[in-house]
């Protein structure tokens, strides 16, 4: 494996950590919304692309509520991994997970930066995982605290992207044409673009197709 290898659905697994409600009060790093609509890009994605998907809460009965359902009813029949350790790697079950999974490259998402993703990514990449920090999908108290966090992760060696790059980086061809329409879907339901794919599909009907010109694979 090297980092120069792109994420690809038979390479790489995704872990979305603690996107739940007390979580989310205290995100003031971003926009909620932003983050909201991003994490349901990865988790779209990941289901489109049958990626392996690990869902994770802390504290779910006592303080901080069930991992938000328009991600958890995507996977109806995956257990959700509740944790007391702030470190998803200090808890049995989350690592049982990972290493059930078998794959080196791993996409980490969570609430909040500074702690339940960055403390997991260490340790993880102390363990010889690849990891992938989707920035836009995770949130903390401050801009400050989600980018010193970020930077943190980064210097210790893992690989910053994006939630639309994550989906990018899966279909990588629009002739693709098992998940083109997956793909264009979730750009209509959680980015800006949408609004242009609509104004494309009202204009050329049919014809609004960016792999329509080449031999679907």
């Amino acid at each position: 494996m090297t980092k120069l290898e792109m994420l690809t659905p038979q390479n790489s697994a995704i872990a979305l950590i603690d996107h739940q409600p007390a979580m989310y009060q205290g995100v003031q790093s971003h926009d909620r919304l932003v983050v909201f609509n991003n994490i349901q890009i990865l988790a779209k994605a990941a289901k489109l692309f049958s990626i392996p998907t690990i869902i994770s809460t802390i504290a779910k009965d006592s303080f901080s509520g069930p991992f938000m359902p328009e991600v958890t009813q995507l996977f109806p029949t995956h257990e959700v991994i509740d944790r007391t350790a702030i470190n998803g790697w200090l808890d049995p079950n989350f690592r049982k997970a990972v290493a059930t999974i078998g794959r080196k490259k791993i996409v980490i998402a969570g609430l909040w930066t500074e702690a339940c993703v960055m403390f997991p990514t260490l340790d993880m990449l102390k363990a010889g995982y690849e990891i992938y920090i989707p920035a836009d999908a995770c949130g903390d108290v401050s801009p400050e605290a989600h980018n010193r966090s970020m930077d943190r992760g980064v210097q210790a060696g893992a690989i910053p992207i994006t939630s639309l790059q994550y989906m990018f980086e899966l279909q990588q061809d629009w002739a693709r044409s098992k998940t083109y329409e997956g793909v264009m879907n979730i750009m209509l339901e959680h980015t800006p673009y949408g609004t242009q794919v609509r104004f494309s599909e009202w204009a050329l009907g049919e014809h609004a197709s960016e792999g329509r010109l080449k031999a679907a694979v």
